[in-house]
C-alpha cells in the first residue's frame, strides 16, 4: 500500500447529507473504484468461448451468494425490510437477463473476456443515466456501477475490505460507498463516512439519514489525501472535511459537536407536537420519501403523513416494467407503515427515454419540456393503468391520496380521470376492493397551471406546488447549470406571486393546498407559507423538528403582516434583507441561521 504524505490540518468541502459531527480514525474502503483498471481486454478463441460463459455465470451466481450473506446480517435490524430493500433490488439485477444473458451473448459474438463483455453491456444505460439533467436519476448509475465491479470482482478474485473487518471505532473514507455497504453498518463501528462521490439524492445519503450517520459525500479526493488510521473529523451538516486536524481544531469541533447534541436534543421535543400557531392555526407537516426504508425515520421525527412518495424508484435499474403486483406491494407496505396516517403516492414523474427498458422511444434533445410525466402516462395508457391499478387495490389497506404530476391544462386531467374511472370500472367488474373515495390531486409546477388553477381546482380534491419546478419554469433557468443557477431563488417577487395566486385559487375552491418542494422544508421561508394559508407541508424528514418550532413560535396574525409587508417589495436582495431582519428579531435562536438558509 503507498503512504500519501499526512497535510496537516488539511479543510475539504463537499455536500453534507447526513446531519452531525464524528470524528475518529480513518478506515479506508476501495469500494467503487472500476476493476476494469488492472484488466485489459482479452480476445479469446473460439473453443474458450463455452468456459469464459460459465466463468462469467459463476461470478454472478458468487455475487448473489454474497448479497444474500449481506442481507441475512442486517434483516433482523430495524423491522427487516428497511435495511434490505436496495439489496432486494441488486439481487433482481443479478437476476435480469438484460444483464445476464446480453453480457454471454456479446462473450460469444465478441469473442473478448468476461470483465470487458460485461462493462460494453452495461456501458449504454451508465451514459443514458449520466446525461440526464435530473440528480436522482444520475446518482442511479452508481448502482449500476457497484453491480458490475461486485461482479469483476468476482471475476478477477479481487480481495476488498470489508465493512465486518473493522475493529475499532471509524469513520469509513471511501471512493463510493454501496447501500449494500452502508446497509452493513447497522452493526458495525462506523461513527461517520467521508466519500469522493455521491450527492444528496444517493441510496448513500438515504441509507446515511436512516441509520443517522454522520455523512459528507462529493469530496471528488478524499481517498487520494487520506491514509488508513489518519484522523478526521466530519460534519455532515455543513459538509466540512478536516484531514489530520491540529489540537485547536479537534477542541473546537468537539465544542461544535456537544453544541449540535444540545440542539439536536432541544430542538427533538418539538418532533411529537402538533404544528399550530400560537393562535390556533393548523397546518399538517408531512415528509417526502422515495424507499420504504425512510419511513422509521419519517415517524420518529414527527411526521403526520407521508405528502409525496416518489414511485420512479420502481421503475429503474431494470430492464422490465414493474409489474402491477410490484407496484402493489410497495404501496401496501408503505400504508401499512404509515397508519395510521395517510400517504400521498405520486405517479411516474420520468419520462420514458430514462427507463433501463426496451420501450424502443426516440432520445430527446429537451427531456424537462418533452414527453416526461403525465405526458409520458398519456400516451402509454396501458403503464399507467398497471400503475393505477396497483394503487388502487392499496387504497383498501390504508389512507391514500393520488398525485397527478407536470399537469398543464383541464383536457389533461379529464383525461386522466377517465383513465381512473376505467380502472375503477374494471376493479369493480373483477370484485377487487379499492376505496371508491380515494382523493385525487395535482402538481402545480408549471406557470400554465397557475394561470388556470381556479379552473382546475374545481377538477381535483387538492393541490400540491412543486417548487423546485416551479421556480425553474418560472425563472426560465436550468437548476444544475453552474453559470445560471445563482438565478434559483425561491423568494423571487414572481415566485412568490404564483404561489399567492395558487393558495388563493385552492382557499375559493374549498380544496387542500399543500407544498411538497424544498422551499416547504426551509424555516426561512415558513413564516412566509403560513401567510399564504398553507394546509399542508411536506419535506424531508430531519427538517420536521425545526420546522415544528417555527410554527408554534409565531401567529398567523404576525405571517400573515409579514407576508403583506413582502408582497411591497420589487427585487429579491429587498425581500431576502427584510425577512432574514424580521426573523431575527422574532427567533433570535433560531436566525442568523437565516443567513445560511438562502439558496
Amino acid at each position: 500500500m503507498v503512504i500519501k504524505a499526512k497535510k496537516k490540518n488539511l479543510f475539504l468541502k463537499g455536500v453534507g447529507v447526513s446531519p452531525g459531527i464524528a470524528m475518529g480514525k480513518i478506515f479506508i474502503l476501495d469500494s467503487g473504484k472500476s476493476n476494469l483498471d488492472s484488466c485489459p481486454i482479452k480476445l479469446i478463441d473460439e473453443s474458450s468461448v463455452s468456459s469464459e460463459i460459465d466463468r462469467f455465470y459463476a461470478a454472478v451466481e458468487e455475487s448473489k451468494k454474497q448479497l444474500l450473506r449481506i442481507k441475512e446480517r442486517v434483516a433482523p435490524i430495524g423491522g427487516g425490510k428497511e435495511h434490505t430493500y436496495i439489496l432486494d433490488a441488486y439481487l433482481m439485477m443479478l437476476d435480469d437477463e438484460f444483464i445476464v444473458d446480453k453480457t454471454a451473448r456479446i462473450i460469444k459474438a465478441k469473442m473478448i473476456n468476461a470483465e470487458w463483455a460485461l462493462n460494453k453491456t452495461l456501458y449504454k444505460l451508465q451514459n443514458i443515466l449520466e446525461k440526464s439533467k435530473d440528480e436522482y436519476l444520475r446518482e442511479r448509475k452508481r448502482d449500476i456501477n457497484y453491480i458490475k465491479n461486485h461482479i469483476l470482482r468476482n471475476l478477477t478474485g479481487k480481495e476488498q475490505k470489508d465493512v465486518s473487518q473493522m475493529d475499532e471505532d471509524s469513520i469509513m473514507v471511501a471512493h463510493d460507498i454501496s447501500p449494500a455497504e452502508t446497509a452493513q453498518m447497522v452493526r458495525s463501528k462506523v461513527m461517520g463516512f467521508a466519500n469522493d462521490m455521491g450527492g444528496k439524492t444517493s441510496h448513500t445519503a438515504i441509507m446515511a439519514k436512516s441509520l443517522k450517520i454522520p455523512a459528507v459525500l462529493g469530496l471528488e479526493r478524499i481517498t487520494q489525501l487520506a491514509n488508513m488510521g489518519d484522523f478526521i473529523i466530519i460534519n455532515g451538516t455543513t459538509g466540512e472535511v478536516i484531514l489530520n486536524p491540529n489540537k485547536k481544531t479537534i477542541k473546537e469541533y468537539q465544542a461544535k459537536a456537544n453544541e449540535y447534541k444540545y440542539f439536536e436534543k432541544t430542538l427533538f421535543k418539538y418532533s411529537k407536537l402538533p404544528a399550530e400557531t400560537k393562535d390556533g392555526f393548523r397546518i399538517e407537516i408531512c415528509a417526502n420519501i422515495e424507499l420504504i426504508e425512510e419511513i422509521p425515520s419519517v415517524l420518529e421525527y414527527g411526521s403526520e403523513g407521508i405528502g409525496l412518495y416518489r414511485t420512479e424508484f420502481l421503475y429503474l435499474n431494470r430492464a422490465s416494467l414493474p409489474t402491477e403486483e410490484e407496484h402493489f406491494d410497495a404501496y401496501r407496505e408503505v400504508l401499512e407503515k404509515i397508519a395510521p396516517y395517510s400517504a400521498t403516492i405520486r405517479t411516474l414523474d420520468i419520462g420514458g427515454d430514462k427507463f433501463l427498458s426496451n420501450l424502443n422511444l426516440a432520445e430527446e434533445m429537451n427531456p424537462a419540456l418533452g414527453l416526461r410525466a403525465i405526458r409520458f402516462c398519456l400516451k402509454e395508457i396501458e403503464i399507467f393503468k398497471v400503475q393505477l391499478r396497483a394503487i388502487l387495490r392499496a387504497s383498501s389497506y390504508g389512507k391514500l391520496r393520488i398525485l397527478f404530476p407536470m399537469i398543464s391544462g383541464i383536457e389533461e386531467i379529464r383525461r386522466v380521470k377517465e383513465i381512473l374511472n376505467e380502472v375503477k370500472n374494471e376493479l369493480s367488474k373483477g370484485g377487487v376492493a379499492f376505496d371508491g373515495d380515494v382523493e385525487i390531486g395535482i402538481m402545480i409546477e408549471i406557470p400554465a397551471a397557475v394561470a388556470i388553477a381556479d379552473i382546475l381546482a374545481r377538477e381535483v380534491d387538492f393541490f400540491s406546488i412543486g417548487t423546485n419546478d416551479l421556480i425553474q419554469y418560472s425563472l426560465a433557468i436550468d437548476r444544475v447549470n453552474e453559470h445560471v443557477n445563482y438565478l434559483y431563488n425561491p423568494l423571487h417577487p414572481a415566485v412568490l406571486r404564483l404561489i399567492k395566486s395558487v393558495a388563493e385559487a385552492a382557499h375559493r375552491a374549498g380544496i387542500t393546498i399543500a407544498m411538497c418542494g424544498e422551499m416547504a422544508g426551509d424555516p426561512l421561508y415558513i413564516p412566509i407559507l403560513l401567510g399564504f394559508g398553507l394546509n399542508e407541508l411536506s419535506m424531508d424528514p430531519h427538517s420536521i423538528p425545526r420546522v415544528k418550532k417555527i410554527i408554534r413560535s409565531t401567529t398567523i396574525k404576525e405571517s400573515r403582516e409579514l407576508l403583506e409587508n413582502i408582497m411591497k417589495l420589487a427585487t429579491t436582495d429587498e425581500i431576502e434583507d427584510y425577512i432574514q431582519t424580521e426573523l431575527a428579531k422574532q427567533f433570535p435562536d433560531e436566525f442568523p441561521i437565516a443567513n445560511l438558509s438562502v439558496h
